[in-house]
Protein backbone atom coordinates (compact mmCIF):
# COMPACT_ATOMS: atom_id res chain seq x y z
CA UNK A 1 0.00 0.00 0.00
CA UNK A 2 1.32 2.91 -1.13
CA UNK A 3 0.28 6.21 1.10
CA UNK A 4 1.07 10.15 0.70
CA UNK A 5 2.46 12.42 3.47
CA UNK A 6 3.72 15.29 3.67
CA UNK A 7 6.43 16.98 6.61
CA UNK A 8 5.44 19.02 9.14
CA UNK A 9 2.56 20.32 11.06
CA UNK A 10 -0.84 20.76 8.80
CA UNK A 11 -3.74 23.26 10.53
CA UNK A 12 -6.88 22.46 8.68
CA UNK A 13 -10.40 23.79 9.77
CA UNK A 14 -13.01 22.08 10.47
CA UNK A 15 -14.92 20.58 7.39
CA UNK A 16 -12.27 20.24 5.27
CA UNK A 17 -10.93 17.17 3.58
CA UNK A 18 -6.99 16.31 4.32
CA UNK A 19 -5.56 15.27 1.24
CA UNK A 20 -2.09 13.39 2.95
CA UNK A 21 -1.00 12.04 6.13
CA UNK A 22 1.55 14.22 8.44
CA UNK A 23 5.27 12.75 8.18
CA UNK A 24 8.56 13.46 10.29
CA UNK A 25 11.43 14.66 8.72
CA UNK A 26 12.62 10.67 9.07
CA UNK A 27 9.67 9.58 7.17
CA UNK A 28 7.70 8.49 9.91
CA UNK A 29 3.64 8.17 10.00
CA UNK A 30 2.61 11.18 12.68
CA UNK A 31 -1.03 9.68 14.41
CA UNK A 32 -2.61 10.75 17.38
CA UNK A 33 -4.74 9.36 19.10
CA UNK A 34 -8.83 10.75 19.55
CA UNK A 35 -9.75 8.90 22.62
CA UNK A 36 -7.72 7.03 25.60
CA UNK A 37 -5.99 3.67 24.27
CA UNK A 38 -8.55 1.48 25.41
CA UNK A 39 -11.39 2.93 24.12
CA UNK A 40 -12.16 1.23 21.02
CA UNK A 41 -11.59 -2.03 22.40
CA UNK A 42 -13.92 -1.64 25.77
CA UNK A 43 -16.41 -0.33 23.42
CA UNK A 44 -16.57 -3.43 21.69
CA UNK A 45 -16.78 -5.42 24.64
CA UNK A 46 -13.50 -7.02 24.36
CA UNK A 47 -11.80 -5.71 27.02
CA UNK A 48 -12.16 -7.57 30.49
CA UNK A 49 -11.32 -7.20 34.53
CA UNK A 50 -11.31 -9.21 37.20
CA UNK A 51 -9.91 -8.27 41.11
CA UNK A 52 -9.93 -10.07 44.35
CA UNK A 53 -13.53 -9.00 45.98
CA UNK A 54 -12.25 -10.65 49.33
CA UNK A 55 -8.68 -11.02 50.99
CA UNK A 56 -6.40 -13.88 50.18
CA UNK A 57 -3.35 -15.74 51.46
CA UNK A 58 -1.11 -16.93 48.31
CA UNK A 59 0.33 -20.42 47.75
CA UNK A 60 4.07 -20.64 48.16
CA UNK A 61 6.06 -20.54 44.91
CA UNK A 62 4.52 -22.70 42.15
CA UNK A 63 2.69 -25.29 43.20
CA UNK A 64 0.06 -26.77 41.25
CA UNK A 65 -2.62 -26.22 44.19
CA UNK A 66 -3.22 -22.92 44.03
CA UNK A 67 -4.65 -19.67 46.16
CA UNK A 68 -4.63 -16.02 45.13
CA UNK A 69 -6.06 -15.22 41.80
CA UNK A 70 -5.35 -16.79 38.32
CA UNK A 71 -6.73 -16.15 35.06
CA UNK A 72 -7.18 -19.26 32.73
CA UNK A 73 -7.87 -19.13 28.91
CA UNK A 74 -9.82 -22.41 28.26
CA UNK A 75 -8.86 -25.24 25.94
CA UNK A 76 -10.59 -24.34 22.92
CA UNK A 77 -11.95 -20.54 23.66
CA UNK A 78 -11.49 -19.63 20.48
CA UNK A 79 -9.63 -16.16 21.85
CA UNK A 80 -6.48 -15.40 23.37
CA UNK A 81 -6.53 -14.03 26.71
CA UNK A 82 -4.07 -10.33 25.92
CA UNK A 83 -3.13 -9.12 29.54
CA UNK A 84 -3.10 -5.39 29.48
CA UNK A 85 -2.62 -4.55 33.54
CA UNK A 86 -1.94 -6.08 36.63
CA UNK A 87 -2.65 -4.80 39.85
CA UNK A 88 -1.69 -5.76 43.80
CA UNK A 89 -1.73 -4.50 47.24
CA UNK A 90 -1.87 -5.62 50.79
CA UNK A 91 -3.61 -5.20 54.29
CA UNK A 92 -1.75 -6.80 56.57
CA UNK A 93 1.26 -6.82 57.97
CA UNK A 94 4.05 -9.07 56.61
CA UNK A 95 5.59 -11.64 58.86
CA UNK A 96 8.77 -12.61 56.59
CA UNK A 97 10.40 -11.07 53.56
CA UNK A 98 9.32 -11.68 50.27
CA UNK A 99 8.58 -11.20 46.44
CA UNK A 100 5.48 -10.87 44.20
CA UNK A 101 5.16 -11.46 40.79
CA UNK A 102 3.21 -13.16 37.85
CA UNK A 103 3.67 -16.77 37.13
CA UNK A 104 2.02 -18.46 33.75
CA UNK A 105 1.53 -22.35 32.62
CA UNK A 106 0.37 -24.11 29.71
CA UNK A 107 -1.76 -27.63 29.08
CA UNK A 108 -2.69 -28.78 26.00
CA UNK A 109 -5.65 -31.36 27.03
CA UNK A 110 -6.18 -30.65 31.01
CA UNK A 111 -8.19 -27.13 31.74
CA UNK A 112 -7.85 -25.57 35.35
CA UNK A 113 -9.96 -26.98 37.54
CA UNK A 114 -11.99 -23.75 39.21
CA UNK A 115 -12.10 -24.69 42.90
CA UNK A 116 -13.55 -21.39 43.74
CA UNK A 117 -14.56 -19.07 40.78
CA UNK A 118 -14.67 -15.44 40.83
CA UNK A 119 -16.20 -13.24 38.49
CA UNK A 120 -14.68 -11.53 35.06
CA UNK A 121 -16.75 -8.37 34.27
CA UNK A 122 -16.56 -6.44 31.18
CA UNK A 123 -15.06 -3.10 31.15
CA UNK A 124 -18.05 -1.38 29.39
CA UNK A 125 -19.66 -1.77 32.65
CA UNK A 126 -23.36 -2.54 32.62
CA UNK A 127 -23.25 -4.19 28.91
CA UNK A 128 -23.69 -7.74 30.21
CA UNK A 129 -20.93 -9.09 28.02
CA UNK A 130 -19.71 -12.54 29.06
CA UNK A 131 -16.10 -13.26 29.40
CA UNK A 132 -14.27 -16.65 27.58
CA UNK A 133 -11.53 -16.22 29.97
CA UNK A 134 -12.33 -17.87 34.08
CA UNK A 135 -11.02 -16.29 36.94
CA UNK A 136 -10.44 -18.14 40.41
CA UNK A 137 -9.06 -17.47 43.83
CA UNK A 138 -8.46 -21.19 44.33
CA UNK A 139 -7.92 -23.60 41.57
CA UNK A 140 -5.49 -26.74 40.67
CA UNK A 141 -3.22 -26.02 37.84
CA UNK A 142 -3.02 -28.60 35.38
CA UNK A 143 0.47 -27.92 34.80
CA UNK A 144 3.42 -26.29 37.41
CA UNK A 145 3.86 -23.08 36.32
CA UNK A 146 6.81 -20.93 35.79
CA UNK A 147 8.41 -17.35 37.33
CA UNK A 148 7.01 -14.70 34.23
CA UNK A 149 8.32 -11.39 35.80
CA UNK A 150 8.89 -10.17 39.55
CA UNK A 151 7.22 -6.59 40.11
CA UNK A 152 7.34 -6.37 44.12
CA UNK A 153 9.32 -7.49 46.99
CA UNK A 154 9.20 -6.56 51.00
CA UNK A 155 12.75 -4.96 52.59
CA UNK A 156 12.03 -6.39 55.79
CA UNK A 157 10.00 -8.95 57.72
CA UNK A 158 7.24 -6.11 58.89
CA UNK A 159 7.10 -3.97 55.60
CA UNK A 160 3.94 -4.74 53.03
CA UNK A 161 4.40 -4.59 49.52
CA UNK A 162 3.28 -0.90 48.55
CA UNK A 163 0.39 -1.34 45.81
CA UNK A 164 0.59 -0.76 42.39
CA UNK A 165 -1.16 -1.06 39.12
CA UNK A 166 1.59 -2.33 36.14
CA UNK A 167 1.15 -1.87 32.61
CA UNK A 168 1.67 -5.09 30.27
CA UNK A 169 0.95 -3.25 26.90
CA UNK A 170 -0.27 -6.38 25.99
CA UNK A 171 3.19 -8.13 25.96
CA UNK A 172 1.63 -11.24 27.83
CA UNK A 173 -0.86 -13.37 25.56
CA UNK A 174 -2.67 -16.37 26.87
CA UNK A 175 -3.31 -18.61 23.95
CA UNK A 176 -6.13 -21.68 24.58
CA UNK A 177 -5.10 -24.04 27.69
CA UNK A 178 -2.64 -21.16 29.23
CA UNK A 179 -3.08 -19.47 32.52
CA UNK A 180 -1.37 -16.59 34.42
CA UNK A 181 -1.49 -16.42 38.31
CA UNK A 182 0.02 -13.89 41.06
CA UNK A 183 2.88 -15.86 42.75
CA UNK A 184 4.64 -15.10 46.31
CA UNK A 185 8.02 -17.04 46.10
CA UNK A 186 8.90 -17.16 49.18
CA UNK A 187 6.55 -17.48 51.62
CA UNK A 188 2.52 -18.13 52.06
CA UNK A 189 1.19 -14.37 52.21
CA UNK A 190 -2.27 -13.14 54.18
CA UNK A 191 -3.90 -10.18 53.15
CA UNK A 192 -3.68 -10.11 49.46
CA UNK A 193 -5.35 -8.22 46.89
CA UNK A 194 -4.93 -8.78 43.01
CA UNK A 195 -6.24 -7.77 39.93
CA UNK A 196 -6.12 -8.84 35.99
CA UNK A 197 -7.45 -6.84 33.09
CA UNK A 198 -7.35 -8.32 29.62
CA UNK A 199 -8.72 -8.06 26.03
CA UNK A 200 -10.07 -11.20 23.80
CA UNK A 201 -9.22 -11.27 20.43
CA UNK A 202 -10.26 -14.21 18.22
CA UNK A 203 -7.51 -16.51 17.50
CA UNK A 204 -6.48 -16.27 13.80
Amino acid sequence: MQMNTQTGPQVTPDGSLAGVARAGRLGDLITSELHGRYYEQTFRKNMFFAASQAVSTTTVGLATTYTGLVLSNPIGSGVNLVLNKASIAQSVIETATDSFGLAVGFNTSTNVTHTTPATPYSSLIGSGQNALGKVDVSATLPTAPVYYNFLQSTSSATTDVAGGIYDLEGSLILAPGAYALWASPAASVAGMWFGFSWEEVPVA
